[in-house]
């Protein structure tokens, strides 16, 4: 499977989780967890469909099994930190160490795909040079 299309279905499946949970949050009117709430709207609808548009763009990186690495670290990574900022604001303090050594997973993979992007612009370039007939 493509990269975008992987971040394209993650993201619409991780948007309607954070919608169904603000929703029971509403309900609730226990608010506590809006913060682990937002971390899933952020990470995994709104970063992981920027992604799949970036892949989408760049067909030969969409192809690429280090670009779907990237896309499935970043889909565990924000379900594991979602799931320790929950906790932390449950007042569980075994979510520290969850949050701490996750977001430290999430950071890894966006050095990751900024590294795939500075790369693939590398390539590109490079490709396009090679291109162009001798004078």
């Amino acid at each position: 499977m493509k990269a975008s299309v992987l971040c394209f279905r993650a993201a619409v499946l991780l948007v309607i989780a954070g919608m169904l949970w603000g929703i029971v949050m509403g309900i609730s009117e226990d608010h506590s967890t809006m913060p682990a709430h937002a971390h899933l709207n952020l990470l995994g609808w709104v970063s992981l469909f920027l992604f799949g548009v970036y892949y989408h763009l760049h067909p030969a990186l969409d192809r690429s099994r280090l670009a779907s690495l990237q896309v499935w670290i970043w889909i565990a990574g924000t379900i594991v930190l979602t799931i320790g900022v929950a906790l932390v604001h449950s007042g569980r303090a075994i979510g520290d160490p969850i949050a701490a050594v996750s977001s430290l997973i999430v950071l890894a993979d966006t050095l990751l795909f900024g590294w795939l992007v500075f790369r693939g612009d590398l390539t590109e370039q490079a490709s396009q040079r090679s291109t162009v007939p001798a004078e």
